[in-house]
């Protein structure tokens, strides 16, 4: 285990930082997840009340609790340098966020605050809203999962109305309610400056989805809206595509998990023809059916602006899957397109494939959850071998097996331009993953090759030992649950006294011992490039327990951190 930095080591930065008064540059102080507890923060407020350069302070999941709290808010009153200040999940409560509340009355500097899962609630809410009306610098606020309710959403909408600094609000899982949504909505029809609001998982349901339309079809400044998640229905998605029809200014838009059905597909799909702002759309899991996806068909031969689609978990049944997707072919902006959770099939999965030779936009594609198998890999592949734009491909959970694999290793040995490869739990076995160690010897652009998951025991890891003592592009290498031994990992450990450019190998979940974790420990004392080696829930024992520690602790160095 690394070192942590508890209560005394706090104290003895808060010393530093008093002594560091003036120098050339900015400092950013890191402490996230480390247990300085309520004595450290009181500590590192102390020092803030003098020390003139520190601008970045994360205490994120640091135990401050609210005396903590309270000593940096105080800290707040007089400091006059710091700018960004996280205090996610150090538990608060309502008087830490009264208390910064007060602070944030007369400092003129933070312009950015992280509250989030610090159950400030209701008052702490409300506190905060009443210091936004007379803060002018503020531009940033983050109250995620504090359960501030209706009364806290309402008051910062009221606050909202004449507060012109405020950039980016986000309430994320808030339970505001429909009222706390119709009251937001209402600002957004003064205010003048939000251009980001999170409000997924809310609960602002029809009335409240309806309420933001109307303010969207006059507000001029907001570009991202997070609805996800709150049961907005047809109506609400029938409204908002009534707006889009004048707003201008929205760029992204999330409605995943809203219940709004064929009808709300279809009215979004028709707007999405004829404007030209909304670059980003996600539709995942909304019940939206053949005539709604049909019209996405022309959407993509029409709309000159949407670059990235979720139309996951919304079934692209029979005919429809080469209708949408043979309208790829066309010149489409789409840079970003997620069909994963059972949207099509391995039949369906040709008709995408065919697009994708002659489709010169698409460069993320996503298709997990699908069980096109190795009929859809084949073709994939195939595509693959003529396809010049896409970069990351996603086919976890597909059943592709040993024979998929091979056909995409196969495509992988002339393909340029793909980067990320995503076969997370795909039955592939030491087959599979030796044909996909032959192409990495030859292949130049993969950066990052998932293999969580899947079973390539020892005969896989030693071929994929054997590609990247050959290999010079590949970055990240997962390879999570896949019964490796020591065997696996000392030919790993082999391969990483020469390799020099990988950089993340996650070795969870398998099978390693003592004998394994030592040749690690000792690859790592040559290799320099290594910076993240994942060993957890091995078979190590004590004496292997150590060497993880010796690596840990090797690779921390090394980084800098």
């Amino acid at each position: 285990m690394l070192q942590k930095i508890r209560p005394k080591g706090a104290q003895a930065l808060a010393e530093v930082l008093k002594a560091l008064k003036t120098m050339a540059g900015p400092i950013t102080l890191i402490l996230v997840l480390n247990p300085i507890g309520e004595n450290g923060g009181v500590a590192l407020a102390e020092a803030l009340k003098t020390n003139s350069t520190l601008t970045t302070l994360d205490l994120g999941w640091s135990l401050i609790r609210e005396n903590g709290c309270v000593a940096l808010a105080e800290a707040l009153k007089t400091n006059s340098t710091l700018t960004t200040l996280y205090l996610e999940g150090n538990e608060i409560g309502e008087n830490g966020g009264v208390a910064l509340a007060e602070a944030l009355k007369t400092n003129s500097t933070l312009t950015t605050l992280n509250l989030k899962d610090n159950k400030i609630g209701e008052n702490g809410g409300v506190a905060l809203a009443e210091a936004l009306k007379t803060n002018s610098t503020l531009t940033t606020l983050n109250l995620e999962r504090n359960w501030i309710r209706e009364n806290g959403g309402v008051a910062l909408a009221e606050t909202l109305k004449n507060n012109s600094t405020l950039t980016t609000l986000n309430l994320y899982s808030n339970s505001i309610g429909e009222n706390g949504g119709v009251a937001l909505a209402e600002a957004l029809k003064t205010n003048s400056t939000l251009t980001t609001l999170n409000l997924e998982r809310n609960w602002i349901r029809e009335n409240g989805g309806v309420a933001l339309a109307e303010a969207l079809k006059t507000n001029s400044t907001l570009t991202t809206l997070d609805l996800n998640s709150n049961e907005i229905g047809e109506n609400g998605g029938v409204a908002l595509a009534e707006a889009l029809k004048t707003n201008s200014t929205l760029t992204t838009l999330d409605l995943n998990s809203n219940e709004i059905g064929e009808n709300g597909g279809v009215a979004l799909a028709e707007v999405l023809k004829t404007n030209s702002t909304m670059t980003a759309l996600n539709l995942e899991r909304n019940s939206i059916w053949i005539k709604g996806l049909l019209i996405f068909s022309e959407v993509f031969k029409t709309n000159s602006t949407l670059t990235t689609l979720s139309l996951k978990d919304n079934k692209t049944t029979g005919n429809i899957a080469p209708v949408l997707l043979k309208s790829l072919e066309s010149k489409t902006p789409l840079t970003t397109l997620n069909l994963g959770c059972k949207s099509i099939e391995d039949n369906e999965a040709l008709a995408l494939c065919e697009a994708l030779k002659t489709n010169s936009t698409l460069t993320t594609l996503y298709l997990q959850n699908n069980s096109i198998g190795f009929n859809g890999a084949q073709a994939l592949a195939e595509a693959l071998k003529t396809n010049s734009t896409l970069t990351t491909l996603d086919l976890q959970n597909n059943s592709t097996g040993d024979d998929g694999a091979q056909e995409l290793a196969e495509a992988l040995k002339t393909n340029a331009t793909l980067t990320t490869l995503d076969l997370w739990r795909n039955s592939i076995r030491s087959n599979g993953a030796q044909a996909l160690a032959a192409a990495l010897k030859i292949n130049m652009t993969l950066t990052a090759l998932y293999l969580q998951n899947n079973m390539i025991g020892d005969d896989g890891a030693l071929a994929l030992s054997g590609a990247l003592k050959a290999n010079s592009v590949l970055s990240t290498l997962d390879l999570w649950g896949n019964s490796i031994g020591d065997n696996g990992a000392q030919a790993l450990a082999e391969a990483l006294k020469t390799n020099s450019t990988l950089e993340i190998l996650d070795l969870q979940k398998n099978a390693i011992g003592d004998n394994g974790a030592l040749a690690l420990a000792e690859a790592l004392k040559i290799n320099l490039t290594l910076a993240n080696l994942n060993l957890w829930h091995n078979s190590i024992g004590d004496n292997g327990a150590w060497l993880q520690h010796q690596v840990s602790q090797a690779i921390t160095l090394r980084i800098g951190l």
